[in-house]
């Protein structure tokens, strides 16, 4: 078994891509994941004994549901993927006239995670054919893409056909697939979101702790947003409130669960990051537009069908939980939107973490038992400023600049222009120190730098862009404007500059 266990961690480090390889020995599985068979055999894949639904089976599925419930269900496509394939979203909703709190839920934005699709497909059908659910559509109205990476999903690769990470693109917005996902939920505006992944239980560097290897024992993992842009009042709604009631969930299913966790490497030691503050992803992404927002991770890549009908089971209990707790808090999500794109707090441009000891559970591979594991951890819940700036009362950009107003549209935000020259004091930033990465990262140059900031009279001709900070996606605003935030247009190289110029970004302090 242990010759078995070192073939599986050695696949995994050459990146194995093979659609039905699975590294779970039996005796993981049997123990602490055995199948749920209470599970309806009610979709495309659960119908079939091999494989996962394909594009014609979803399309097939999706369309059934439209037909059996007209009343209730449009089907409609937001856009082509790379390889030319329509990418469906599914409205639900019933027309009774009352006031609703609108959900986005998404599932297969990374390929190689087939249980979030099969798992958002278990979820439509249930809200539609499960009497006890019913009621969810008095107060609720859903926009739902179960495949959003289709050409990925069809391989089951995590990325785009253009290699790129959809879940590292929501900011630059560079795959055709990103832009008209975040342009349709930016149409959606919606008030909670969900985003339904899979992990690995086997990463690599989990081949070199304890004596013999580790795995994952967490069913599912919580990721949701600490980043400081993001009003503490969301923050804390989220977490106490939609996160608790799902750990809640899981603990009468009998499910472990964690906050989300990834390895790194720091000085040649493995350490780990929990939680969530980067832009680029969505759960802060949704967060930023002042969206209740999570990513759920369960348990499943590269597992093929082990453990499917569970894994499907936990993705429809954490999403149903989200969606429970937003027919329950109706009032209580519109009054924290409302105070949340309210609020006046600094814009925070640059963070800090500090590492701590914690512990958490894994599966030993040696003794097939449960071990609490101690780790080094930054933990994003302990996040604090390092850079702030005032917040503005609106950005400026210089009407050349007409492929980030696109890109700032995209992302939810009005963006105007100026209909005559105008004379304007503004705040400018000169670029004081430059360093440009030498390799590519999602097909750009990274740039980092270091901008001196002043105050200076200038006239701004007729087209200028202005984009004022007093609108519920603002969060969004600062994290791709400010030229150090780690995810804006300026770290991505969307916006390419260079030592001692000029910035073609405004900021305008005295307008509301």
């Amino acid at each position: 078994m242990k010759y078995l266990i070192h073939i599986a961690f050695a696949w995994l480090g050459v990146g194995c891509s093979m659609a039905q390889f699975n590294p779970e020995p039996k005796k993981v599985t049997e123990t602490y994941f055995p199948e749920n068979e209470s599970i309806q055999e009610v979709t495309p894949a659960l119908k079939k004994k091999k494989g996962f639904t394909n594009y014609e089976e979803l399309l097939g599925f999706l369309n059934e549901l439209k037909d059996k419930h007209p009343s209730l269900v449009s089907l409609e496509f937001i856009g082509k993927s790379q390889k030319g394939l329509d990418i469906p979203i599914l409205y639900i909703n019933k027309n009774n006239n009352k006031d609703k709190i609108k959900v986005w839920l998404q599932g297969g934005l990374h390929g190689n995670e087939p249980g979030s699709t099969e798992g958002v497909l278990y979820l439509i059908y249930q809200i539609l054919n499960n009497h006890q659910l019913s009621h969810l559509l008095d107060k609720l109205e859903f926009a739902i893409v179960p495949m959003a990476n289709i050409d990925g999903y069809l391989k089951l690769n995590r990325y785009a056909a253009d290699g790129l990470d959809l879940n590292r693109d929501q900011t630059k917005l560079m795959a055709p697939e990103s832009v008209s996902l975040k342009q349709a939920f930016s149409n959606f505006n919606a008030q909670v979101a969900l985003d339904l992944h899979e992990y690995n239980a086997y990463r690599k560097d989990f081949a070199k702790l304890a004596s013999f290897g580790i795995t994952s024992a967490y069913d599912v993992m919580f990721l949701y947003s600490n980043n400081l842009n993001v009003p503490e009042n969301m923050r804390t709604v989220i977490d106490t409130c939609f996160v608790e009631r799902a750990r809640k969930s899981m603990d009468q299913n009998q499910l472990r669960h964690h906050d989300y966790i990834s390895t790194k490497h720091d000085h040649g030691e493995i350490h780990f990051s929990q939680g969530a503050t980067s832009a680029r992803s969505s759960a802060t992404s949704y967060a930023l537009s002042n969206a209740i927002s999570a990513l759920i991770e369960v348990r499943g890549v590269n597992l093929g069908r082990t453990s499917f009908k569970r894994r499907i089971n936990t993705t429809y209990l954490v999403a149903l939980s989200f969606i429970e707790s937003a027919y329950n808090n109706i009032e209580l999500i519109q009054k924290q939107i409302d105070i949340a794109t309210k609020s006046q707090h600094d814009v925070v441009v640059a963070t800090t973490t500090k590492s701590s000891i914690d512990t958490i559970e894994v599966i030993d591979l040696d003794k097939f038992a449960l071990l609490h594991l101690p780790i080094t951890v930054r933990n994003a819940k302990d996040t604090q400023p390092k850079l702030t700036r005032l917040k503005p009362g609106a950005y400026l950009l210089n009407k050349d600049q007409g492929h980030l107003a696109e890109k700032l549209r995209i992302l939810g935000l009005v963006v105007t222009t100026l209909e005559s020259e105008q004379n304007f004091e503004v705040e400018y930033y000169t670029v004081v120190n430059y360093e440009r990465d030498a390799t590519v990262y999602e097909k750009m140059y990274m740039q980092t730098v270091q901008t001196e900031v002043k105050t200076k009279q200038i006239k701004f001709p007729k087209g200028t862009f202005m984009i004022e900070t007093n609108q519920k996606n603002k969060g969004l605003l600062y994290e791709v404007l400010e030229p150090e935030a780690p995810n804006s247009f300026v770290s991505f190289g969307v916006l390419k500059t260079e030592l001692n110029q000029e910035l073609p970004i405004y900021r305008y302090l005295k307008k509301n």
